[in-house]
């Protein structure tokens, strides 16, 4: 299955020059989404993955189904003030400003071996503050799955080394 067929390219969203790429088109298709959560699940499956964690939102979306798939459970990383326990936090720039995600303290077991699952795969932002707060609980991460990743920026890069990093659709 092609899955670019389904993913929705709306020019000049959120501004002008930017080609964002849009999963609801994906996301409406059941035999669509469903083929794009066990192609995911086919490149990481041998990666003995205790726990699936996503950050919000999009990374529900794909993480959740996907630990379903797996049959693991899902952590949720949220923004600051969405989680009702006590969580760790860490902070991350952005291209103008910075964002904050949190985690419960007790979501990650120490040794526990942990794939971090998301929509998307740009600066790498996002998932380098996830893998921070999943090191800081005791978690292993052994490997990223993404619906997509766009090549021609450094995300990959800044995600570091010592992981599998598994992109279905590459722009």
């Amino acid at each position: 299955m092609n899955f670019k067929d389904y993913i929705r390219v709306i020019h000049d969203y959120p501004q002008p020059g930017i080609r964002f790429k849009d999963i609801t088109t994906l996301l409406q298709n059941g035999p669509a989404y469903r083929a794009a959560i066990e192609a995911m699940k086919a490149a990481v499956e041998h990666l003995e993955i205790d726990v699936v964690a996503g950050p919000e939102a999009r990374g529900f979306v794909i993480g959740a189904p996907l630990a379903i798939s797996l049959g693991v459970g899902f952590v949720p990383v949220r923004k600051p003030g969405k989680l009702p326990f006590e969580t760790v936090q860490a902070s991350y720039d952005l291209e103008y400003g910075n964002d904050s995600l949190a985690i419960h303290k007790d979501a990650i077991k120490p040794g526990q071996r942990v794939l971090i699952a998301d929509d998307l795969l740009a600066t790498g932002g996002t998932i380098a503050t996830t893998i921070n707060l999943i090191r800081q609980l005791g978690g292993e991460v052994v490997g990223t799955s993404f619906l997509i990743e766009l090549g021609y920026l450094p995300g990959r890069e800044k995600l570091g080394s010592g992981f599998e990093i598994n992109s279905l659709i590459t722009y």
